[in-house]
């Protein structure tokens, strides 16, 4: 039996309602060979117990915490169990198609690049609405002051649209949603930032292999879409509002910002961070929701300004009552609560 070159690493993004649908489409919709590590940080105990049950049929690894764990802290757990030449990041809520995994394989191999990410869409696939075709993430200087630009190429416009405009080509940026990584990167670079906790990590990535002299490139032969709430299973509540809370935020930008000598006042980090705070709210409160209909109106926009208040106090709450999700940065082999199945 050839063995596998790809080692997939599964890792929580933000929920784990959508855990059996992603698992599931990786094994309906991949024929290309892989071994598989599961990270599972905390999970509510059905999912713990089906990931346990599924790990036992399908011979994987399963890595599981106690606590609930920032992204790049799982996939570090991850890359220290890959032995494979590419490791493939999967974020547990994304849904894969055929042939993804040998388009990004096959793209790796004829350009040399570092990293390859596909053609990502959200929501069903059915709705067909683009997330990013390859991005763009760099620093520029304006006024003397290091700035930080990005964006997503096609964002929100119809697959079927800009499908047939897309092709193969090098890109700035690729998002952990799903991306593969040639694992010589982290002989070169070390292991993912831990510093950034909730967001950023995908522009550092990117803009840290570019440094380094590697190539980023987008493949449209391989498609994905990741499953982004609402709604929310009220299981899932802790571990999201957690993910995206003002504190982890904060963390990530400050590091973000320092860590590339950024402009204390740059414009482009402080619509980030709104930007973070508007997805956990608005992932409370559906759009279609009566409650959502009342706060658009002109009457409902002080009540919207309350209600944001009262959010944000019982975020810093939360966070404050989960100090021990926030252990000091530490090398995986030396993270306690984990478990090898």
């Amino acid at each position: 039996m050839t063995t596998p070159s790809v080692t997939l690493v599964v890792v929580p993004r933000e929920r784990f309602q959508i855990t059996r649908r992603s698992l599931e489409s990786i094994y309906e919709n991949t024929a290309y060979p892989f071994t598989l590590t599961y990270v599972d940080g905390g999970s509510p105990a059905p999912i713990r117990r089906y990931l346990e049950d599924q790990a036992r049929q399908r011979r994987f690894r399963l890595i599981r915490t106690d606590r609930y764990i920032t992204p790049n802290e799982a996939r570090n757990l991850g890359i220290a169990e890959a032995t494979t030449p590419y490791i493939v990041f999967v974020d547990n809520d994304v849904l894969v198609t055929p042939g993804w995994l040998e388009a990004l394989v096959q793209c790796a191999e004829e350009t040399g690049a570092w990293l390859v990410g596909p053609l990502y869409c959200h929501g069903e696939f059915e709705r067909g609405v683009v997330h990013m075709t390859g991005g763009h993430a760099h620093i520029v200087e304006e006024d003397g002051a290091r700035q930080f630009r990005e964006d997503h190429r096609f964002f929100g416009e119809p697959l079927p649209t800009v499908r047939p405009l897309l092709g193969r080509e090098p890109c700035e940026m690729v998002e952990f949603h799903c991306m593969l990584v040639r694992s010589e990167v982290f002989h070169r670079l070390g292991p993912l930032d831990e510093g950034l906790k909730s967001a950023l990590e995908n522009p550092d990535f990117s803009m840290s292999v570019r440094r380094a002299g590697g190539e980023v490139y987008f493949e449209p032969a391989a498609l994905v879409t990741y499953l982004a709430p609402p709604p929310l299973a009220w299981s899932d509540l802790p571990y999201f509002l957690l993910r995206w809370s003002d504190a982890w935020n904060r963390a990530s930008l400050h590091h973000f910002r320092g860590k590339w000598r950024l402009a204390e006042d740059d414009p482009n980090l402080t619509l980030q961070f709104k930007a973070w705070t508007w997805w956990r709210r608005q992932a409370l409160l559906p759009p279609n929701s009566i409650l959502a209909r009342v706060l658009r109106s002109r009457p409902g926009r002080s009540l919207a300004h309350l209600l944001a208040q009262a959010e944000g106090r019982l975020n810093r709450r939360l966070v404050r009552n989960r100090r021990g999700s926030e252990a000091p940065t530490q090398h995986p082999s030396r993270l306690k609560g984990i478990h090898h199945d």
